[in-house]
């Protein structure tokens, strides 16, 4: 009995300290051989500090920097409100310098030769696995990798063809006409009326999604945002404190209800999902939607590969498809509208430019594809809107082997940062005028404007780019080239100019108060 009891205090050690030195090693011998490394190649930045790293410092400089509105002038410089910790970083160490998020270094990558290499480089720079609760926010095409990542890309291409996007414009239309209609019916009393702007608009590209994705109206898919929303809220929180492993598994209020809610979701969806599959088997006509062009694709790869298990996506592949659609397609295009009436509110030389030039296009008719195609100036602005305010204001990446990039060589496991709103701003790469609003820059398009340089990569780029992008920008052209056609519009003097992050999505914090009238 004595020995059986002696083996188990020895096994039990053993384990104790096997234990140990993970836990030593996560927090502090990994972390230390990691900043060895980095310096050695010629990085910079703070020394580690035990567990936290820079996320204290970077959370007490977030919320002091949120904790009032901004001026609004004619510079942009928003990155001292938006990421003021890792303005403060680039600004004292330089480009090529690291913060420390908890025990792992993150590098910050602005360099447009090392962030072209970065997005072709598919295989080496993947999407950091991060925290796993933002498996109950959203996964889908932003997470998945490799094989997986190829095969849900191929069948969810159709979707987004021109020509199915030209199909969706009479979709597009009718959230766009609710919501003028709405506009129309608060300023008919006095000829003007001021009012935040802001949740009309994510009301509007909640309700594009809605009927475009599904063929139902906003109102029916109201529980999904609603829901979708608040885990956004949830995560946003999470991602702001030092991943601890194992802390998910824990009964905390927090953590219950992100599963709940992730629970409501997938109900949800599912029951439109199997609806669906129900009237695909009784022979009804597919919908062209976002859904249906989506599952005709699917069914497709299935037959061609003979009906094989592990041909096509599940239903929970779908479901995760369709959250996706939900909470990128309807928050990126909302955030760069918002910003599009807050810049033209703001500037009234080219609201007026813009507007002359839709109204040549279409006068007081419905536009049409081909109209909506032709409008240069409004693209010209929507395209500024998105250098100065980009919808994130960055996209994460991490090594998955030692990986030569440029001069350096990165070992395994280093967080990567490819910091859009920092380079979108860089006077070196854009001149001196960088936080200024100047569509004109963008009159002989992209190329011309960057100088054939890697410095605008709003909707990402490479094999990775966003598979929305044009879906999003065709509808931002249309309501904004409706609200032209219908209004003009100041910014309200309540109007506090305060750009933050929910998520990594760039939101004005205290709405859009702006004064619209009748044309």
């Amino acid at each position: 009995m004595a020995s059986w009891v002696a083996v188990l205090s020895v096994v039990w050690v053993s384990i104790v300290i096997a234990w140990a030195c993970r836990v030593l090693n996560w927090m502090w011998l990994r972390p230390k051989k990691l900043e060895r490394c980095l310096r050695e190649q010629g990085f910079t930045g703070n020394s580690y500090r035990l567990l936290f790293g820079d996320t204290k410092d970077s959370s007490m400089m977030l919320r002091q920097a949120q904790s009032k509105p901004m001026k609004l002038s004619t510079s942009h410089d928003i990155a001292p409100r938006v990421m003021p910790f890792v303005h403060q970083i680039v600004k004292t160490y330089g480009r090529n310098s690291f913060v420390w998020m908890g025990p792992m270094p993150k590098l910050n990558i602005m360099n447009p030769e090392d962030l072209k290499e970065i997005f072709n480089k598919r295989q080496n720079f993947q999407r950091p696995s991060a925290n796993p609760l933002i498996k109950l926010l959203v996964q889908g095409l932003l997470h998945i990798e490799d094989e997986k990542w190829a095969k849900h890309r191929k069948i969810i291409k159709p979707a987004f063809h021109l020509e199915k996007l030209k199909g969706m414009l009479p979709t597009f239309y009718q959230s766009c006409s609710d919501m003028i209609n709405e506009w129309k019916g608060l300023v008919s009393k006095d000829g003007s009326c001021e009012f935040d702007v802001w949740p009309c608009l994510k009301n509007l590209s909640a309700d594009v999604i809605a009927r475009a994705a599904f063929g139902s109206s906003y109102q029916e898919g109201r529980k999904i945002f609603q829901l979708l929303q608040q885990q956004d809220k949830k995560f946003s929180l999470v991602v702001r404190s030092v991943y601890i492993p194992g802390w998910r598994f824990l009964p905390t209020k927090h953590n219950r209800r992100m599963k709940e809610i992730n629970k409501e979701i997938n109900v949800l969806l599912k029951g439109i999902i199997n609806k669906r599959e129900e009237e695909i088997k009784l022979g009804e006509d597919n919908k062209d939607d976002l859904l249906g062009i989506l599952m005709e694709s699917n069914l497709k790869e299935i037959r061609e590969h003979g009906n094989k298990t592990d041909t096509g996506m599940s239903i929970q592949d779908v479901i995760e498809e369709c959250r996706l659609f939900y909470l990128a397609g309807s928050e990126s295009t909302s955030t760069l509208l918002v910003w599009a009436m807050i810049l033209l509110g703001q500037n009234q030389n080219w609201q007026a430019r813009a507007r002359e030039e839709v109204l040549q296009a279409f006068e007081s008719n419905p536009p049409s594809f081909n109209a909506l195609s032709q409008l240069k100036v409004v693209t010209m602005v929507l395209l500024e809107v998105l250098r100065l305010y980009p919808a994130g204001v960055e996209l994460p990446r991490t090594t998955c082997k030692k990986t030569q990039l440029g001069k350096f060589l990165l070992p395994a496991g280093v967080l990567v940062s490819l910091h859009i709103m920092f380079v979108h701003h860089d006077k070196e790469l854009w001149g001196e005028d960088a936080d200024e609003f100047k569509p004109e820059r963008f009159s002989e398009g992209i190329s011309k404007a960057t100088k054939n340089q890697f410095a605008y990569f709003p909707f990402g780029a490479g094999p990775r780019i966003c598979i929305g992008q044009n879906f999003a920008m065709q509808e931002a052209k249309l309501a904004l080239a409706l609200i032209l056609q219908h209004f003009t519009f100041d910014l309200s003097p309540s109007y506090a100019h305060a750009p933050t992050t929910q998520g990594n999505l760039l939101q004005p914090q205290y709405g859009a108060h702006i004064i619209l009238r009748k044309r």
